[in-house]
């Protein structure tokens, strides 16, 4: 997304580090601070910037709540409009970074360890995966909502275009919910609320809402894998591992069981 251009670097503060040296994704060597304690720009800017950013998700997630009756959405539909909705969010989000003249470390793009990062998601992902399938059955047990019926729009067709649109739906999914939710919720919650904990449990309950369609059960089992992802962020100030389990858990529900099924 970020490419070098006949731009000055000078000209954009974001994307160059402390040795005026553009780079495409910053890495934590640039951050003389931490990233979720950078200096403020001003609470009531700040506020005002994350009201307009969720009073624009917010159709959509209270929308899932009552999202489209089983069969009357096509799964390539249901794709590219969450793929371009979330590839304009994020784009939103790089704006307001540019715009504050800040790197996009903040937000946890980072390719610093990047193989450390990766591996660690591989290794949590079972843990997270589990985790989250023994929540849902509990809640389930004791009489939480589930949908009766699977949503189709959700789960691709046997043919190979639309296995090949689910494998880029899940890898924008992962990588544009864990900036939006993440990266940039909890750097701008923390900076209205003060608190690193407040911030990660309301981004945590944001993340959860836009998946009313799952029923109650769903919902508290989403909330809590926020929650996980969440902290991974917190302790690891990068992305990637929350990135990689993220791509993982949708890989496996969206494509990887619903072939395995239809064989």
């Amino acid at each position: 997304m970020l490419r070098h251009s006949t731009i000055s670097s000078s000209s954009l503060p974001w994307l160059r580090d402390d040795s005026s040296q553009t780079i495409l994704m910053s890495s934590d060597q640039n951050a003389g601070v931490s990233l979720l304690d950078y200096p403020h720009r001003g609470k009531v800017a700040q506020l005002a910037e994350i009201s307009v950013f969720l009073f624009l998700i917010a159709p959509s997630l209270i929308f899932s709540f009552f999202y489209i009756k089983q069969g009357s959405s096509s799964f390539a539909l249901t794709a590219i409009f969450t793929i371009l909705r979330d590839l304009a969010l994020v784009s939103l989000i790089s704006y307001f970074m540019w715009r504050n003249g800040e790197p996009p470390v903040r937000i946890g793009w980072t390719r610093h360890g990047w193989p450390r990062e990766v591996l660690l998601g591989l290794l949590l992902f079972a843990p997270l995966s589990f985790g989250a399938a023994t929540l849902e059955a509990g809640l389930r047990h004791i009489g939480f909502h589930v949908p009766k019926t699977p949503l189709p729009a959700l789960v691709p067709g046997r043919s190979v275009t639309q296995s090949a649109m689910a494998l880029v739906l899940v890898a924008v999914v992962a990588w544009s919910e864990e900036t939006i939710f993440r990266g940039y919720l909890i750097l701008r919650l923390k900076s209205v609320t003060g608190s690193t904990a407040s911030a990660v449990l309301l981004s945590s309950i944001i993340f959860s809402i836009g998946h009313g369609y799952e029923g109650s059960a769903g919902v508290l089992t989403v909330g809590a894998m926020g929650l996980v992802l969440a902290l991974v962020y917190v302790w690891r100030k990068s992305l990637l591992a929350p990135m990689v389990m993220h791509f993982l858990q949708d890989f496996v529900a969206i494509l990887l069981i619903p072939l395995l099924r239809a064989k």
